[in-house]
């Protein structure tokens, strides 16, 4: 496989962004609004945004199931942000009854860093590639992690990029740094897989 072919998740956020990332790392990107296009790719990415929110547009879009059963049965995916938490398995913070599409076996606390006033920049060590700066906007973070989890970096003491197998979690938007490595790393997992 050359070039993978990867869809952005397109009910909110950073879709753009990502799809120029992706570029940047070689692969095919394109928007994924409906079951039929999510079908049509290797990997997905899921945007920042708000998690409640995508998880209620994907209920509105016939998308909540068709992604759960797809991640289910190995789709590689990378969520940042709002779709680190959409990955989780547990998360806390959320609203109630507030679902998730699961995958990573690890419990996110939404809004961890505080609110949007909160946001902020830091110089990471993403997965031994070096000082990587990241962009933090109401970032959650991992509580805590099952045995096969991979903490792929941290902020401080606090856990914010995880990989399980095909899925890629980081709680911060590498999509608006135009720094293309950890779309690369995404990439290389699809590729290897």
């Amino acid at each position: 496989m050359t070039q993978v072919k990867i869809g952005v998740l397109a009910l909110q956020g950073d879709v753009r962004e990502h799809l120029r990332a992706l570029a940047s790392a070689g692969a095919h990107g394109m928007s994924v609004r409906r079951p039929e296009e999510l079908e049509a790719v290797d990997a997905l990415v899921i945007p920042g945004g708000e998690s409640t929110t995508i998880w209620k547009l994907a209920v509105a879009f016939d998308l909540l199931e068709p992604l759960r059963a797809r991640i289910k049965e190995g789709l590689p995916a990378f969520g940042s942000c709002a779709g680190m938490i959409m990955l989780a398995d547990r998360i806390q913070g959320g609203i109630d009854g507030q679902q998730t599409l699961g995958g990573i076996d690890m419990v996110v606390r939404r809004n961890a860093f505080g609110r949007q006033v909160d946001s902020f920049e830091a110089d990471l060590d993403f997965a031994g590639r070096g000082p990587l700066r990241a962009v933090f906007i109401r970032a959650p973070w991992v509580e805590s992690v099952g045995a096969d989890v991979e903490v792929l970096a941290r902020a401080g003491d606090r856990i914010v990029a995880v990989r399980q197998g095909p899925l890629l979690a980081t709680s911060f938007h590498p999509e608006l740094t135009g720094d293309a490595r950890v779309h690369s790393y995404f990439v290389e997992m699809v590729k290897e897989l």
